[in-house]
C-alpha cells in the first residue's frame, strides 16, 4: 500500500474535530490574555466537547449490540467475494485514477448487513453494505465502501451518535424508550431522508439484486488537476428486486449468503458502475441530501464477481475497508461523516484484531 504525504487531502481526517481543536487552542490563548468572560469560556468549552470521538461511537455500538470478540462492531454479518473491475477509459476525462485505465483490476469485497447484532435476521429492514478493495498497479489499493441506500442517516457524527443513544434499551423494559426515539426524530431532521426511504423500500431479495451507492460526494481529479464532484451507483445486471411484505414475514433467518454462493457458483454476477456528474452548487458535505435527479450520468465500469465464501478465514475478514484509502485521482470532500468513518473504522479494527 502506498501512503499519501502528510499534507494530502486523504489524511485530513476530520474537519469537524480540526475546528474544535482550533477553538481549544484559541480558548487557551485568550484565557492567558484575560480576554474571555466566565460565561463565554463555558460556552466555548461546551462547543469543544459537542462532537463525539470515534471511540465513543464505537463504544455506543458495543453498548447497543453487545460485543462479539474479534468481530466487527458494525456490519458484523457478512460474506466475502472475489472478482474483477474494468473501468471505462472515458472516465479519464474526469479522473487520473488507475481504476479507469481500462485494465482488469482484481477485487476483494464484502457484502454485509448493517448493525452489530450477530443474530439479526437477513430480512431485517436495515441497509446492506458492499465494500470493495481494488488491487492497483504498484501495490496500491483503493476502497469503495457503499450502502444500498441513496442517502445516509446523519449529516454529522453527532446525529449518528445520538441515534445510537436514543435506541438504547430501557433497563425496565429491555426495549428502546419510544419517547426518546420520538425526541430524537423531532430534534434531528437530517435523519428524516433515510427514514423516509427505508419506510418505502423493503430490503433486497438478494445481494445480487441490490444496487449500492457511494453515499458521499467525492472529488475526481484529472491529468490537468481539474476537479469534478461525483457520486456513484452500482446497478445489478439482474435488476433490483425487493422482498415483499409476505416474503419478509416468512423468510428464514439466513438466506443472503447461501443465495450469493449459489449464484456465483453458476456464473459471474455483475454490476454496472454509474457515475453522476455534479454541478457547481451541488451539496458536497451533507450525505443526507439528494442531488437533483437530472444530473448527468455516465457508465464508469463493470464489477464482475466470480466467487463468494463465508467470511471466517477468508480474504475479506481482516480487511479494514476504510473509505479514505484512495488512489491518486480521487479525493474526499470535507463531509464530516466521511472523514469520521476512518478513525471510527480504525477503532473497531484495532479491537477486533486484538481479540476484543
Amino acid at each position: 500500500m502506498s501512503f499519501a504525504p502528510l499534507d494530502a487531502p486523504v489524511l485530513s481526517i476530520n474537519p469537524t474535530l480540526k475546528v474544535l481543536n482550533m477553538k481549544k487552542t484559541l480558548l487557551q490563548q485568550f484565557k492567558k490574555m484575560g480576554v474571555l468572560t466566565a460565561g463565554l469560556i463555558c460556552v466555548w468549552q461546551a462547543q469543544a466537547q459537542l462532537a463525539p470521538t470515534a471511540d465513543q461511537v464505537v463504544g455506543a455500538l458495543e453498548k447497543l449490540n453487545g460485543v462479539t470478540p474479534g468481530e466487527r462492531r458494525n456490519h458484523i454479518l457478512g460474506i466475502c467475494v472475489k472478482g474483477t473491475f474494468v473501468g471505462e477509459k472515458s472516465v479519464e476525462a474526469f479522473s487520473r485514477s488507475a481504476l479507469f485505465s481500462g485494465a482488469t483490476i482484481p477485487v476483494v469485497g464484502r457484502f454485509s448487513l448493517a448493525g452489530g447484532n450477530p443474530k439479526a435476521p437477513d430480512s431485517t429492514k436495515s441497509p446492506r453494505g458492499l465494500a470493495l478493495q481494488f488491487a492497483l498497479p504498484g501495490n496500491n489499493i483503493h476502497h469503495f465502501t457503499m450502502l444500498n441506500v441513496p442517502v445516509f442517516s446523519a449529516a454529522t457524527p453527532q446525529t449518528f451518535y445520538d441515534a445510537l443513544m436514543s435506541n438504547m434499551p430501557d433497563p425496565a423494559t429491555g426495549k428502546p424508550d419510544p419517547e426518546k426515539q420520538k425526541a430524537f426524530r423531532e430534534t434531528h431532521p437530517d435523519a428524516k431522508p433515510l427514514g423516509e426511504f427505508m419506510a418505502k423500500n423493503n430490503p433486497p431479495s438478494s445481494y445480487a439484486n441490490s444496487d449500492f451507492f457511494s453515499i458521499h460526494t467525492f472529488k475526481f481529479l484529472n491529468q490537468k488537476n481539474e476537479t469534478t464532484l461525483v457520486k456513484w451507483q452500482f446497478v445489478p445486471e439482474e435488476g433490483v428486486k425487493r422482498l415483499t411484505d409476505a416474503e419478509m414475514a416468512s423468510a428464514p433467518a439466513r438466506f443472503l449468503d447461501d443465495d450469493l454462493i449459489a449464484k456465483t457458483g453458476k456464473g459471474p454476477v455483475r454490476w454496472k458502475m454509474l457515475l453522476t456528474i455534479g454541478e457547481p452548487g451541488d451539496e458536497q458535505t451533507n450525505p443526507t441530501v439528494y442531488w437533483p435527479a437530472e444530473r448527468k450520468k455516465i457508465q464508469a465500469g463493470v464489477l464482475t464477481l466470480t466467487s463468494a465464501t463465508p467470511q471466517k478465514g477468508a480474504d475479506c475478514e481482516k480487511i479494514n475497508f476504510d473509505p479514505l484509502v484512495m488512489s491518486d485521482g480521487i479525493a474526499p470532500t470535507a463531509d464530516p461523516v466521511l472523514n469520521f468513518r476512518s478513525p471510527a473504522y480504525a477503532s473497531s479494527f484495532g479491537k477486533r484484531l486484538s481479540g476484543q
